[in-house]
């Protein structure tokens, strides 16, 4: 069936499932769910942030820890991360979510703290380096950034960097989440400074697996070429708003086993 669709054949398919799964019945299962819990930009922001950096494997295990995580921040995200001390931060020692342990957490914390500090917040370091049809430098330029304080080294394999050819899944739904107004609710348009053209898809096992069966994918790795090669396709759908598809493509994929 997919082989014969043509592109407006496609799109029409794509935009009906895109109707389908971006609603407020999709919180429910996602993380996303987490940052919906503030009504802060700020709590929003770094809420989305840390429950991205942990979004891999069961998705009901990702929710579960981003709560504790919020819990552990007294459920106030960016109070704890601009005026917490030394000792507030002992407590953040025993989390862990797969290889993201105790110290990962900790630096995330200072770091998120020099951000706020020294670079007026995070929509403001990833709107500095935005491309016209990118963000893809600004994600590595707001890692150099991240870790431009004392850390451990282990820490900066939680920040893809796609210039080294990542396809950088959890900063780019984080990024979704930010700047997408989807007018229904489920993406939060917070961050105006940037817009829903320059986004790129989330790529994971589910939306590249479906991307492939329709044609709009032939890379097999989940890289930043085949993220590449992805948003050139969805820009053909959308140019204003490529990365809606990812709710069809991950939709279909998770829900509907396509």
């Amino acid at each position: 069936m997919t082989n014969k669709l043509n592109t407006l054949e496609l799109k029409d398919f794509l935009d009906r499932k895109v109707e389908q799964y971006n609603n407020p019945k999709f919180i429910e299962s996602d993380p996303i769910q987490i940052p919906h819990l503030f009504t802060k930009k700020e709590d929003i922001e770094i809420s989305a942030f840390l429950t991205a950096t942990i979004a891999w494997g069961n998705r009901k295990s990702i929710i579960n820890n981003a709560n504790k995580l919020m819990h552990l921040l007294d459920n106030a995200p960016f109070d704890f991360v601009i005026n917490h001390q030394k000792n507030d931060l002992e407590k953040l020692q025993p989390f862990v979510h797969r290889t993201f342990n105790g110290h990962d957490c900790i630096q995330f914390i200072k770091s998120l703290q020099y951000i706020y500090k020294n670079y007026n917040g995070l929509e403001s370091v990833f709107t500095k380096h935005a491309e016209k049809d990118s963000l893809q430098k600004s994600i590595s330029k707001f890692k150099t950034a991240f870790f431009e304080i004392k850390h451990l080294p282990r820490t900066q394999k939680h920040v893809s960097d796609p210039l080294k050819n990542s396809a950088a899944k959890r900063i780019n739904m984080f990024l979704r989440w930010m700047i997408r107004n989807d007018k229904t609710g489920v993406d939060f348009g917070i961050w105006e400074s940037l817009s829903p053209s320059q986004l790129s898809c989330p790529l994971d096992v589910h939306s590249g697996n479906v991307a492939r069966k329709l044609n709009l994918l032939k890379r097999k790795q989940n890289d930043g070429k085949a993220l590449f090669e992805l948003d050139t396709s969805l820009r053909k759908l959308d140019k204003n708003d490529p990365v809606k598809y990812d709710f069809a493509l991950f939709g279909l994929g998770v829900f509907e086993g396509f």
